[in-house]
Parts: structure tokens; sequence; C-alpha cells
């Protein structure tokens, strides 16, 4: 078979303790899924979960017991990190329940939705999608995937990101407004779901501005731990 340009690279996540890897189909991530988050982005309650999407060469794989590197992005001076429980999906399927949810997780991982906050902003008063704000390259830190036998999280696991050893965001996996099978079955009523395909679940109150130079390093309990370099930026012809 021959292609008019080359085939774009698999993106790949290493599998903790195997020398295989989880090859990346499309990224999902679940909006405002903790209610302190909610608050402070200027919303309350229990909502329906609304979803966006992140490219899937938008992952920065780390291999566990590395440091990650991102780049710090074009157009914006105000970049967030949101730390999030990432759901490895291993069975596809549509319209799945979610008393069958969890037979279709391969496995869980530690990531980081990286959002260009100011543009987020701008878009939302335009009243445009989020794209530019959430799907940019490299916006998908990501750890190693754990195979679900292997996990051992549950409501109290705690969820934490420092920035330089400092505390910034600290919560439960069980103050999730939509659980893991709620997710699923939400998102395969909206989208057939396939192997490969990742889904980030939200993240705790405590999402602030990082900066070039600076390490963030996040940890879930029972899942892993993923750290994360903060490096100069790649340079574009519209900064």
């Amino acid at each position: 078979m021959n292609f008019v340009v080359t085939p774009p690279a698999l993106s790949l996540v290493p599998v903790k303790n195997s020398a295989d890897f989880f090859p990346v189909h499309r990224i999902y991530c679940v909006g405002r899924n903790y209610a302190q988050h909610a608050i402070e982005m200027g919303h309350s309650g229990r909502a329906p979960p609304f979803f966006f999407m992140k490219p899937a060469d938008a992952v920065v794989p780390v291999a566990e017991g590395t440091v990650g590197r991102m780049c710090y992005p074009s157009l914006t001076a105000d970049l967030h990190h949101e730390v999030e429980l990432v759901i490895a999906i291993g069975a596809g399927g549509a319209a799945i329940s979610e008393v069958d949810a969890l037979s279709h997780v391969w496995g869980y991982a530690v990531g980081l939705d990286m959002t260009r906050r100011d543009l987020q902003n701008e878009m939302k008063q335009q009243g445009w999608p989020w794209c530019v704000a959430k799907g940019f390259e490299q916006s998908a830190p990501l750890g190693v995937i754990v195979p679900a036998a292997q996990c051992d999280w549950h409501g109290s696991s705690e969820i934490t990101l420092e920035v330089d050893g400092e505390l910034r965001q600290k919560g439960t996996l069980g103050q999730m407004i939509w659980g893991v099978s709620e997710i699923i079955a939400r998102v395969s009523a909206a989208w057939t779901l396939a192997p490969g395909d990742l889904i980030f679940t939200g993240t705790p109150a405590g999402v602030a501005p990082v900066t070039m130079g600076q390490q963030m390093s996040a940890h879930i309990e029972g899942v892993g731990s993923l750290v994360i370099d903060l490096v100069a930026p790649v340079s574009s012809p519209l900064d």
C-alpha cells in the first residue's frame, strides 16, 4: 500500500511492569466533574456531564520512574494544570450500561488536562468551542497505564498535584460527581467507544497557573504518579 503523505505515528503509552504499550485511539474529557472545581469555575450542582476531546497525539507519555517534559504552549500567558484519573478502554461498545461498564476498562493512569485558561475564558465569552484551549499539542501528559486488576483505588483514594513541592490540588476520587461507570455509560451513549480510547474524568479544585521551569508532580493513591517539567516553548510565527 502506498501513501501520498507519511502516515502519522501511533500515540503509545507504556504499560506498568511491561514492555508492552497501550495505543491511543481517541481522548475524551469530562468537564466540571468535581463540585468544588465547578464552583471555582463559576458553576455549582450535579449538572448533566458534558464532554470535550483532545487529539490522540496530544498525549505526552511518561515512563515509570522518569520525568516527562512538556513545552510551554504558544498563544497563552495563563497555562493551568488539572490532575485527573484517566480510564483506558480495552473493549469497545455503544450504549454501554453502567452495570457492564467496568468490564470495558483495561486500566487506569494519572493524567494532566493542561488548559490555556485565558483562551478558554475568551472562547466561553464568545460562545465558541474550546478546541484551542484544550486540544493543543502536548496538552495531555500521561503516566503509565496500570491494568485494572493491579489498581487499588477507591472512593477515599487521594488525588493530588504539587508544583515545585507546593500542594495545589487535593481531593478524593469519591468526590467525582459522576463515577467511572456513569462516565463510560454517558460517553458510549454519544460515541461508540473503541479499544485504545482514553477518558479523562475531571479534576478537583485548586487549578492554577504554571510557568516555565516549574515541575508538576501528580499522584493518585492506588494508581500511581506522574512528574512533568515545563520547559521552553516551541517557537511560533504568531507569538
